[in-house]
């Protein structure tokens, strides 16, 4: 009897599989990686084949959001699945004491753990020294098994990381470039675990594991390594149709950029590295594989720089899976227009594997999205995204105001600063967010309807905010 090409793929995976039942995951995220700064999403400045053909194996969440942009509060709500002001609410402010993350619910279902890289959850602060040198408290690693770390680095070629405690603490610099050493370091993680995995399959007991690499490029200072750079000068960037004519801006953003670009291709060439090894140990179809960031960057839009703000190149962020079981009788592929937030990634991650979320966590679980069992249904898409910043930081370059918007999956942003607005733009129109509507009285019904919606949110996490009445 004949079999069919997908009956022999599953036979296939049954045979080469080296895992439990329950898929194994990876995590791997660049920090101030915009959405836009992507080949497969039209930027004419980068090759990204590797990340271009995630989303051919996999899904791309296209309207993908960091709701607070910037390093510690999204690390605190993607590794809790909490909104920032139940949890991380601001720059160097701590993961509170106490507060259990992914770890949890995955260690309890079996998953050995990992963390490699940028953590910034310890609670440092800047005028206590450099933070590549501060040792984050052990009780403050977010309960992985194996962590190597470190709190904050703006120095890729001058990255420390610690680990472990009493007699077995280590603190050593990374060798070469961060994200090459880091990625070897998930590397490594990832052969042992499939060694472990082949060991203990015969007497069933194999674990899967959960890894996270976390990298500092494309994080501003834009310094790339030299091969990765010379491909693109400053005098050749493409801008961005909102990067204003005015001078000083644009020769920043040139500068910036041609780096910028240059780590991201090497961000994505490592990444291809680890799907290689993932295809090479035989495990690519029992791994999920999540790529995304944590905030974007200005680069010169709108006449600005770094993150913080809620303009689109600031707050839309790349966020991919791929891999994983190839025996789902759904297993989808494409672009997805899912508004997925920052809380959500913990409870979809879950999903993913099986394995119910606790219920203090508060974003939603969208994994359906990429995989869904037979006589289950997809969840239905959010309506809008909930945009906040709870502490501003007082950095240059940034918004010194709290604020507090959405943007719905009909094409809206409204945002406003404590009982007054601030941006209101229709992105079906006008992407590049050129005509600010927040106090135009021709699109106060529609001002208002977002202004309910944005109420509504507060309400629902219990955000207290004084949201404006019209």
């Amino acid at each position: 009897m004949a079999t069919s090409a997908a009956g022999a793929l599953q036979l296939a995976a049954q045979q080469t599989s080296t895992v439990s039942k329950q898929p194994n995951v990876i995590w791997f995220l660049g920090d101030q990686h915009r959405a836009q700064a992507l080949g497969i999403n039209g930027d004419p400045n980068v090759r990204t084949p590797n990340l271009d053909n995630l989303q051919a194996m996999g899904v791309q969440f296209t309207q993908a959001v960091s709701g607070f942009p910037l390093c510690c509060p999204f690390r605190g709500s993607m590794l809790t699945g909490r909104y920032p002001h139940h949890c991380v609410v601001g720059h160097e402010y701590p993961l509170p004491d106490g507060q259990a993350t992914i770890t949890e619910p995955l260690k309890q279902a079996g998953y050995s753990t990992a963390y490699f890289g940028k953590w910034h959850l310890g609670g440092f602060h800047e005028s206590e020294g450099r933070a590549a040198h501060f040792i984050t408290d052990p009780k403050k690693r977010g309960g992985f098994d194996k962590w190597v770390g470190y709190e904050n680095n703006n120095s890729q070629y001058d990255s420390w990381v610690h680990g472990g405690e009493g007699k077995d603490a280590f603190h050593y610099r990374l060798p070469g470039y961060e994200t090459d050493a880091l990625t070897d370091l998930l590397i490594q993680y990832v052969r042992e675990q499939v060694a472990a995995q082949r060991a203990a399959k015969q007497a069933g007991n194999a674990k899967p594991f959960f890894a996270v690499c976390s990298v500092q490029p494309p994080h501003d200072p834009p310094v790339a390594p030299p091969d990765y750079r010379a491909r693109l000068g400053a005098g050749n960037i493409e801008f961005r149709q909102n990067v204003p004519l005015v001078k000083s801006i644009r020769e920043q953003a040139a500068r910036e950029l041609s780096g910028y670009y240059g780590m991201i291709e090497n961000l994505d060439f490592n990444f291809g590295r680890v799907m290689k090894t993932l295809r090479e140990e035989g495990i690519l179809e029992d791994t999920h594989v999540m790529f995304f960031a944590d905030h974007g960057d200005m680069l010169g839009s709108q006449g600005q720089f770094r993150k913080m703000t809620a303009y689109e190149e600031s707050i839309r962020i790349p966020f991919f899976m791929g891999g994983g079981q190839p025996t789902y009788e759904g297993h989808f592929t494409g672009r997805q227009p899912v508004l997925l937030n920052a809380p959500d990634i913990a409870p979809t991650t879950l999903g993913l594997c099986g394995v119910k979320a606790p219920g203090w966590m508060e974003g939603k679980d969208y994994s359906s999205f990429r995989v869904r069992k037979a006589g289950t249904a997809a969840v239905s898409l959010p309506d809008s995204a909930y945009l906040q910043v709870v502490v501003p930081t007082g950095h240059a370059d940034s918004v010194n105001k709290p604020y507090r918007g959405i943007v719905t999956r009909d094409g809206w942003k409204y945002t406003c600063f404590e009982g007054i607005s601030w941006m209101m733009f229709n992105l079906n129109e006008d992407p590049f967010e050129q005509v600010n509507l927040a106090h135009n009285s021709k699109y106060r019904a529609e001002r208002q309807r977002l202004i309910g919606r944005l109420k509504q949110w507060g309400a629902d996490s219990g955000d207290r905010f004084g949201v404006p009445v019209d």
